[in-house]
C-alpha cells in the first residue's frame, strides 16, 4: 500500500559514547547534552522528531525520561520519542509516572516507542532489575505482559483503593497513576521485528515502529518484507475497529553525499546491500541496507523503497559520535536536497 507522500521526518540516535580521541562523544555527559543540542538544531532545520534508542548495560542512552523531559523543555514543536524501550526491564506503573511527567513538560509531544527488546549486553539483564518471567512464560511474554499493563494504566482509569487515613485528601473513587497526561495512550508505538507482533500491536491499538531489521520471513528483499509487514498491520488495525488512524514509522541510514567529508565517512555505503544473520540461535533476521549517494542518485534509490512509501514517518539513524554540527548537516541534507524530490516535503 503506497499511500503516503508527505512524511514526518525525524532522527533516531543510539547515543553511543567512547573515550577515544576520534569520538565526538567521549562521555555519557557528552552524549546526553549533545542529544539535547541536536534536537534543538533539528527543530530549527524543520525536522519533525527526535527519537532515542535505549540500551542497558551499555555506553549508550539507558533511562530516557530525563533526556526526553529536558528536550521537551528546550523545544516547542517536534515529536520527542524513543525507538525503543525494552519492556522486559520496566515497571509499568513507574514508567507511566515518568512518561506522564515528560509528556506534560513537552506539551503532549511524547511518542513512546516500546518493545520486547533486542540482543543484550549481558545475560538476562532484566533479572538484575528485579524481573523474572512467570512459570511457563518467556522473557518476550513478560515484556508483552508489562506492555499490556502499561496500556491499561495510561487510560487514566482508577484502580488503587484509597487509604482511609491519607496524608492528603483524595478525590472520590479508586485512584490512578499521577501525573496523568491525556492522549498519551494513543502515542504509544510498538517496535516490531516480525509480522505476528505487528498484528498484535495493531489489535492493542499501538502505532507501529519498524526498524532496519526484522525476522526474515520470506527471503524477499528487506524493504518488500517490511512493506508487507506494514500492510498486515494496517489490515489488523482496520479489523480491530479502532476509531483513529494509526501512525507507522520506518528507520533508515540515509546519507546525502554533498561534500568531501560525507564521501570520506559514507562513500563506501553506496554499495550497501541487505544482510542476513542470526540475532539468536533460533531467529534468522534480515538487516536493511544503508543508502548513500549524491542527492539525485539517492532520491532515485529511495523511490524504490516500498516500506518508506508505505509509512507516514521516516526516522534517519544518525552517527551521533560525529558530533552535533555534522549530524545537523546530515539531517539538513535530506530535508533540503532529497525530500523535496520525493514529495516528502
Amino acid at each position: 500500500m503506497l499511500a503516503f507522500g508527505v512524511k514526518s521526518i525525524g532522527f533516531l540516535s543510539f547515543g553511543h559514547w567512547t573515550d577515544h580521541p576520534e569520538s565526538g562523544t567521549r562521555s555519557a555527559s557528552d552524549a546526553l547534552l549533545q542529544a539535547i543540542d541536536l534536537a534543538v538544531a533539528a527543530e530549527e532545520l524543520g525536522a519533525d522528531g527526535a527519537y532515542f534508542r535505549v540500551h542497558h548495560f551499555a555506553q549508550q542512552y539507558a533511562s530516557p525520561f530525563p533526556l526526553l523531559a529536558a528536550i521537551g523543555a528546550r523545544t516547542n514543536r517536534i515529536d520527542i520519542g524513543t525507538g525503543v524501550i525494552d519492556m522486559r526491564y520496566e515497571n509499568p506503573l513507574y514508567m507511566a509516572e515518568d512518561a506522564g511527567a515528560a509528556d506534560l513538560i513537552s506539551g503532549g509531544r511524547l511518542q513512546l516507542g516500546i518493545s520486547r527488546g533486542s540482543p543484550e549486553q549481558v545475560i538476562d539483564g532484566w533479572r538484575y532489575f528485579g524481573f523474572a518471567p512467570k512459570e511457563g512464560e518467556s522473557d518476550a511474554d513478560m515484556g508483552r505482559r508489562h506492555t499490556e499493563r502499561l496500556l491499561e494504566v495510561l487510560t487514566g482509569k482508577g484502580f488503587a483503593a484509597p487509604s482511609p487515613r491519607p496524608m492528603f485528601p483524595n478525590p472520590p473513587g479508586l485512584l490512578r497513576i499521577e501525573p496523568y497526561s491525556e492522549g498519551l495512550r494513543d502515542r504509544i508505538w510498538w517496535g516490531s521485528g516480525s509480522n505476528a507482533t505487528a498484528v498484535w500491536a495493531a489489535k492493542l491499538g499501538m502505532n507501529l515502529q519498524s526498524s532496519t531489521l526484522k525476522d526474515d520471513e520470506s527471503g524477499k528483499p528487506f524493504h518488500v518484507q517490511q512493506a508487507e509487514q506494514i500492510e498486515l498491520y494496517r489490515q489488523a488495525w482496520k479489523e480491530a475497529g479502532h476509531e483513529r488512524e494509526p501512525r507507522v514509522s520506518v528507520s533508515r541510514s540515509i546519507f546525502a553525499l554533498t561534500n568531501d567529508l560525507d564521501w570520506r565517512y559514507f562513500g563506501r555505503d553506496r554499495q550497501s546491500s541487505d544482510q542476513i544473520g542470526n540475532i539468536d540461535e533460533k531467529t534468522r533476521a534480515i538487516f536493511g541496507r544503508s543508502y548513500a549517494g549524491a542527492p539525485d542518485e539517492l532520491a532515485a534509490m529511495l523511490a524504490k523503497d516500498e516500506a518508506i512509501a508505505a509509512a507516514d514517518t521516516l526516522l534517519l539513524t544518525v552517527p551521533n559520535q560525529l558530533g552535533v554540527d555534522y549530524n545537523a548537516h546530515v539531517i539538513e541534507s535530506i530535508l533540503k536536497d532529497v525530500a523535496p524530490q520525493l514529495g516528502w516535503r
